[in-house]
């Protein structure tokens, strides 16, 4: 994994985040200052943010927000204090109001960003000093250490050309923690097509089925939050297997750019899951992510258990060779 240590020094009150990455120091360091690539792992799974302001000068500001699978909206503001270009910058972090006016209470901290070059690529070391111990405390109860690893892990595909990233890999099925699992898989065509693949009833029906010798025989869905969806699906004949299908809201979206629903299995007790699908289009290409949230580590490995990723794999392919390329 990309970050190599996030340590916590009580006496000097400052987290300290270190992760080395096989790309050049001037790729990295455009990573951190430009605001879309910046705005693609600068929050945890789950929780993309988006700049709405970046003036990356010293004495202006940052502002961002990142919204939660459940609609909840997070805010934060970056005061710039230094920039050494290619080498250093040093910022004021403070919870912000969607305005992007910081918010009374709320703790106050400097980070200082490093770059390095590295004989494998290079390095990026990240210091947060905080104000007192209390502060300190505070941030890390509010899962600072775990949301910083993960967020700082999906750097990867963001320095890599999509293409290369994706080459060879397919549908990729990545456990992030008990409860979640991130699956991605480079799509051949633009973010909007991709968009419509997966939003617009007729084109769902066309590659959403799974293995051959499967149909589907519903599909409605609300785009709306609160909205509803349906799909279902059953064996052709010949096949074994018994219909089956999964319904669920809207709590998310984004056109164009993020979906999240709830998934639950039809005619089950199961609890739902929360499914987030997110797209990034580059040159072209568009990388699919799935971020699913199981309510526990049994549900997540019965599923894993069923072959999902190799189903998905025969759908994405379908959507590639049979709807997008026509």
């Amino acid at each position: 994994m990309p970050v190599t240590a996030v340590t916590t020094d009580a006496e000097a009150l400052t987290m300290t985040l270190v992760g080395d990455f096989p790309a050049p120091k001037e790729r990295l360091w455009r990573a951190f200052t430009d605001p879309r690539q910046l705005e693609r792992f600068w929050g945890p799974p789950g929780y993309p943010a988006a700049f709405t302001r970046f003036d990356f000068a010293v004495g202006e500001s940052a502002h961002y927000v990142m919204t939660s699978p459940q609609g909840e909206r997070f805010g934060g503001r970056w005061e710039f204090v230094d920039i050494d270009p290619q080498s250093a910058f040093e910022v004021t972090d403070a919870f912000a109001d969607e305005s992007g006016a910081p918010i009374e209470g709320m703790p106050v901290s400097r980070m200082t960003f490093t770059f390095e070059a590295t004989p494998s690529g290079s390095r990026v070391t990240s210091v947060t000093r905080f104000d007192s111990a209390e502060a300190l405390e505070q941030i890390v109860a509010m899962g600072a250490v775990e949301g910083s690893t993960l967020a700082f892990n999906q750097l990867d595909a963001v320095l890599q050309d999509l293409r290369e990233y994706a080459r060879g890999k397919g549908t990729r099925t990545e456990i992030l923690d008990d409860q979640h699992v991130r699956i991605t898989r480079l799509i051949d065509g633009p973010a909007d097509a991709v968009w419509r693949a997966h939003t617009d009833p007729a084109l769902v029906r066309r590659w959403l089925f799974g293995p051959d010798g499967w149909r589907m025989t519903d599909c409605e869905i609300d785009l709306r939050p609160g909205g509803a969806y349906r799909y279902g699906w059953a064996p052709e004949a010949g096949t074994e297997g018994e219909a089956f299908g999964f319904d669920g809201e809207t709590l998310v979206v984004e056109p164009g750019r993020r979906w999240v629903t709830t998934e639950h299995m039809i005619g089950t007790d199961y609890p739902p899951t929360t499914n987030d699908l997110s797209l990034y289009d580059e040159d072209g290409a568009t990388l699919l992510t799935l971020l699913i949230e199981y309510p526990d580590a049994a549900t997540r490995d019965m599923v894993l258990a069923t072959g999902m990723t190799d189903g998905m794999e025969a759908g994405y392919a379908r959507l590639e060779n049979e709807v997008l390329a026509g």
